[in-house]
């Protein structure tokens, strides 16, 4: 009997295994045709990235770098092929939307979760195509939640989630999703010292996404920027304590049809590595880069423009400020 006994915890361990492991492979069948690879070109390059599959009519969130500055953008949902436009995206959340050229054939809708639930601790599986293996899970918990004040050159804080799902090329924009199959993440980015998915991932959650790009109307300007502060911005002789510095731009994209001339010469200063030579954008609709709540209100400036009217934007070039005008619906 006693040995009977010691031997009970170990076998409870083993079905309740069992049982999880049952358990996600159930939930992955569900989910798994949600997911989607985008597919990019740029002037000089191609890019591979994942996304999900959000509504039934076509819109498809992803990560921001995979789309931000594409010429061209496809979206493979298994069966088909189909074109898709960048309708809104946030640069400094890392995040972006997509909508599909018409209704997929056979949409598998993702369910988005509510990630202000979500715990340090919690089981969590990502879905994509690392290295271009479409489909591909990996399993691991929630490391952490962190605020990071400059994901990718941005000016305003993004919430993050940490993980150690493993994470490769190829997953950036892919789902994030909790034990019940709701997309609770947009996978963001891999920090690690070697190649290989071996590091720390950070995914954007899906309250950013809510926030940011879907309970309100969004926008894309198809520029990448890097924010200049500090040091950066007395280097760079900017009249005021912050401003972005144009990186790259889409050909297609209403930034490059206002005028806005990105970078050309790559630079390193202070350990950071960056393009210079373009535009210096120092405020958009009359808010100011500098301004402690600029980011915010720029976003509900743009987001509360009226058809027709006309979007301006000033900028630092060759040490002049220059004003740029146009209307958006007549630069896509």
């Amino acid at each position: 009997m006693a040995r009977l006994a010691a031997r009970l915890p170990l076998a409870a361990l083993l079905i309740a295994t069992s049982a999880r492991a049952d358990s996600l492979a159930e939930v992955y069948k569900r989910v798994r045709d949600s997911v989607v690879v985008v597919r990019t070109t740029e002037a000089d390059s191609s890019g591979l990235g994942s996304g999900v599959l959000i509504s039934a009519d076509g819109r498809v969130l992803t990560a921001a770098h995979v789309v931000q500055v594409a010429e061209n953008v496809f979206v493979d949902l298994g069966g088909e092929t189909l074109s898709a436009k960048v309708v809104a995206s946030e640069p400094s959340a890392d995040l972006a939307l997509l909508q599909l050229e018409r209704p997929p054939g056979r949409p598998v809708v993702a369910v988005l979760g509510d990630s202000d639930a979500v715990e340090v601790g919690d089981e969590v599986f990502v879905v994509g195509a690392p290295l271009g293996m479409t489909h591909s899970l990996t399993f691991g918990h929630i490391s952490g939640r962190r605020v990071v004040n400059d994901l990718f050159g941005g000016f305003e804080p993004a919430e993050l989630f940490q993980t150690d799902a493993a994470i490769n090329t190829g997953n950036s924009g892919g789902p994030m999703f909790d034990h019940e199959g709701h997309v609770i993440g947009i996978v963001s980015h891999l920090l690690s010292s070697s190649e290989g998915s071996g590091g720390l991932g950070f995914v954007a959650t899906s309250a950013m996404a809510k926030k940011l790009l879907i309970d309100r109307r969004g926008t894309w300007s198809g520029m990448e920027g890097y924010l200049l502060a500090g040091d950066l911005a007395r280097i760079f002789q900017l009249p005021q304590s912050r401003g972005i510095l144009v990186q790259r731009i889409s050909s297609r994209s209403p930034a490059a049809k206002l005028g806005i001339v990105p970078g050309t010469e790559k630079a390193t200063i202070g350990g950071e590595s960056f393009l210079v030579g373009g535009d210096v954008i120092l405020t958009v609709m009359g808010v100011s880069i500098a301004d402690s709540d600029g980011a915010p209100r720029i976003r509900d400036a743009l987001a509360a423009r009226k058809p027709g009217e006309a979007v301006s934007v000033v900028v630092l070039r060759g040490g002049r400020r220059l004003e740029l005008q146009g209307v958006p619906e007549s630069l896509k």
